[in-house]
Parts: C-alpha cells; sequence; structure tokens
C-alpha cells in the first residue's frame, strides 16, 4: 500500500505541539536552572540567619550535629526556605546538606514551636526578611 503525498507532509498538531512542549533538554536546563537558583538562596538564607541570630555561618554549614543553638537557627532557616521561599523539601535539603527528613522534621518542629508569641514574632520577623531580600514584589505572601 502506497501513501499519497499528503499524508509525507508535517502534521499541524505535531507542528504546535513541538513549538509549546519544551523539549527534554530545555526541561533538563531549566530544572538545572531551578537547582541552582535554591542552592543560591539557601547560601544566602544561611548568611542571612547567622547574622539575624549572632552565629557563626560557618557553624550553620557544618555537617553533623550541631550544638542546640546552632541547630534551631539551622531549623528556622530551612522552615523559613520551604515555607516563606517555597522551595521543595528536596531543594531545601540540598541546600543544607542535609536529608529531606531532616526538613520535614525541622518544619514540623518550627511549626509547633510558633505555638509561643514571641518565637512566633522572631520567625515571623526572618521571614519577612528572607520575603524581601530573595522573593520579587508580585511573589511574596500577603500578612
Amino acid at each position: 500500500m502506497r501513501f499519497s503525498s499528503a499524508s509525507k507532509e508535517a502534521d499541524p498538531c505535531e507542528a504546535i505541539t513541538q513549538a509549546i512542549v519544551p523539549s527534554d533538554t530545555t526541561l533538563i536546563l531549566r530544572d538545572r536552572r531551578r537547582e541552582e537558583k535554591s542552592l543560591e538562596i539557601c547560601e544566602g538564607l544561611t548568611d542571612l540567619v547567622a547574622a539575624f541570630f549572632s552565629v557563626s555561618s560557618k557553624e550553620l554549614r557544618r555537617p553533623g550535629r550541631p550544638t542546640s543553638e546552632v541547630g534551631r537557627v539551622r531549623q528556622i532557616a530551612m522552615y523559613v526556605a520551604h515555607v516563606a521561599l517555597r522551595l521543595s523539601m528536596n531543594e531545601v535539603g540540598r541546600g543544607f546538606g542535609r536529608d529531606r527528613t531532616t526538613v520535614l522534621y525541622a518544619c514540623h518542629l518550627i511549626e509547633d514551636l510558633r505555638d509561643d508569641i514571641e518565637f512566633d514574632r522572631i520567625v515571623h520577623t526572618v521571614e519577612k526578611i528572607a520575603e524581601a531580600a530573595f522573593l520579587k514584589q508580585g511573589e511574596r505572601r500577603d500578612g
């Protein structure tokens, strides 16, 4: 069976799909840029919370179990990265050199600790500073 020459022509739907749907290469590059941006945000956020709480950014970046003070500051930073800056738990984990389950634990813990009014005020302040530093005007949360 022979096909007519009309069937050899490009399918207009396929051409539109190719124009709209990104290629695998485009998706890989987009993912790589997002990963680089999330790493940069976590690095900057580490420096920001280190300055805010007067702790060493070197200590915050150190692998292993930190002192309770440094650990709490890191947990706040991971919480803010996930909740206020909307990074996924996997992105936050990579950015802080931790596992996503550590980020999950930190988020649950900080959320529970926010029942204390003074602690909530401190975390809220860090959220607002981080949003101002890392999000564009249209991306910021209200409140």
